[in-house]
């Protein structure tokens, strides 16, 4: 696509979630793509994912502040993760946690990822990584189901050597292909695609 067709389509905003995976350091460059295709990205970080990658990275990577908690959204009266989720265009959360997809399923709303995905009306893509005896459990399982039901979707895990030391299904699906997926979603969304 030329820059002149990126600059005349309009930016659409994609909350980018990022959960407490090893992956993490992975959205990193699910950022930086997603900025490159010109869109506006706001990444919400759960605690746990700052243990793996750093805020001040996905800001700079993001060109937006970074929300990681509640106490961030001192700066006006409007609580900083209801204007993120009537802006969202799309909620994508990647890596998205066991942890994440069970909050998720039962409607907890303990931290502002939660919270946004409570409130948002956007298409939500989640995009697991996990070990692949937590992804087969039962209890996950009946949580993507869950979730599913409710209209979100999910792009893989993968099945390979996890980082864990164990081979089978929870690895992060490759990057480029959930930017493509945010794409067709966000697309479908604006009925460029039946």
């Amino acid at each position: 696509m030329d820059s002149a067709a990126i600059s005349s389509k309009k930016q659409r905003s994609v909350v980018l979630g990022v959960t407490g995976s090893i992956a993490a350091y992975k959205s990193a460059d699910l950022a930086s793509l997603l900025v490159k295709q010109g869109h506006d990205v706001h990444v919400v970080m759960t605690r746990d994912a700052t243990e793996f990658i750093t805020p001040l990275t996905l800001q700079t990577l993001s060109k937006n502040p970074v929300t990681t908690s509640f106490y961030d959204e001192k700066q006006s009266w409007h609580p900083g993760h209801i204007a993120l989720a009537d802006r969202a265009d799309l909620l994508l959360i990647a890596p998205a946690t066991a942890h994440i997809i069970a909050e998720l399923a039962h409607g907890l709303a303990g931290h502002p990822l939660a919270a946004i995905a409570l409130a948002t009306r956007a298409p939500i893509l989640l995009a697991p990584a996990m070990n692949g005896k937590m992804w087969e459990h039962p209890a996950t399982q009946e949580n993507v189901a869950s979730l599913g039901k409710r209209g979100i979707e999910f792009i893989g895990p993968e099945a390979g050597m996890l980082a864990c030391g164990y081979e089978g299904v929870g690895r992060l699906w490759k990057i480029d292909e959930i930017a493509f997926r945010a794409e067709f979603l966000l697309a479908r969304q604006e009925n460029l695609i039946a």
